[in-house]
């Protein structure tokens, strides 16, 4: 069932799909990223491209639970950050296109919110 988002903010940023999918930086059109649609509640992300371009995208949906904080990382499997707790994929950075980061992603199964920057 497709979920109602409700924030959608891109800046300078554009994804494949409604609210996932491949992630683009709309200056260079290189793809950044790709964001599993199915498994994360919500995402904040900040970065600067290669080409210099500072991009942002902010997505949460109506039915987003409020999460929590967690200080646990990551798991990094075949390129993709996995929730810890049920090896879920959520999202990929294509890290040799961007030059840093800042994330805030929450997994949508456990609640958890995990960060994550360069």
């Amino acid at each position: 069932m497709a979920r109602i988002v409700k924030t959608k903010e891109l800046i300078n940023s554009k994804l494949a799909t409604t609210y996932g999918g491949w992630m683009y930086c709309t200056e260079c059109n290189e793809n950044i990223g790709y964001l599993c649609y199915s498994t994360y509640d919500q995402l904040e992300l900040n970065y600067t491209c290669n080409c210099g371009s500072i991009g942002q995208i902010r997505i949460n949906f109506e039915d987003s639970k409020k999460g929590n904080n967690c200080s646990e990382e990551l798991l990094l499997t075949k390129n993709r950050y996995c929730c810890p707790k049920d090896n879920e994929p959520l999202i990929t950075i294509l890290d040799k296109k961007i030059k840093t980061y800042e994330m805030r992603i929450t997994c949508k199964s456990c609640e958890s919110i995990y960060k994550k920057e360069k």
